[in-house]
């Protein structure tokens, strides 16, 4: 039996990682370019692109897009997050290429009781495992039906890297919240 699951958070550099909300097919293409933007980058400079210009040459491709003959543009909003120099970075790329940087945001199908939400509960301060527990209550304020670790995914990015947390890793976070 062949088991397929399809992933919606990809790392892109050791310490980047993007996540979508939208059409899946479009998000695999740009997670392509992003990779192949970053991969040139660091055959010409020996060394990782930083988050800012990955950021801003993804939302150029799909700029480009928007106004291209022949081409429709891509129907998909992109999170990115990543690390440079212990600078973090929290990016919301749009489909007409225009992107904002935030603390905390929410995107997709219920992004406004997301962000109401992170505006109450977000501070600066927040330890990496409250943190954690503030994104999972945040995306049980819209999820439907009952939220396992087989049908969310978590992204972390730290100076260390970026890295998708373990299904076990999740059924922890969940139990501790229950």
């Amino acid at each position: 039996a062949v088991v397929s699951t399809q992933s919606t958070g990809e790392m892109i550099t050791k310490h980047c990682g993007i996540t979508y909300s939208g059409m899946g097919p479009d998000f695999r293409i740009l997670v392509r370019k992003a990779r192949k933007i970053a991969q040139q980058y660091y055959l010409q400079y020996d060394e990782e692109i930083p988050v800012s210009q990955l950021v801003q040459r993804i939302a150029y491709v799909m700029q480009e897009y928007t106004h291209s003959g022949g081409v429709r543009p891509f129907g998909v909003s992109l999170l990115v997050a990543g690390f440079d120099d212990e600078v973090p970075y929290l990016v919301q790329c749009d489909p007409s290429g225009a992107y904002f940087a935030w603390k905390a945001t929410a995107m997709g199908k219920n992004h406004i009781n997301g962000k109401t939400f992170l505006e109450k509960r977000y501070n600066a301060d927040l330890e990496l495992e409250d943190a954690v527990h503030t994104a999972i209550l945040t995306l049980k304020e819209g999820f439907e039906g009952q939220m396992t670790e087989d049908n969310i995914e978590i992204g972390i990015s730290t100076t260390a890297g970026f890295r998708k947390l373990t299904r076990s890793e999740i059924k922890d976070y969940l139990a501790a919240l229950n």
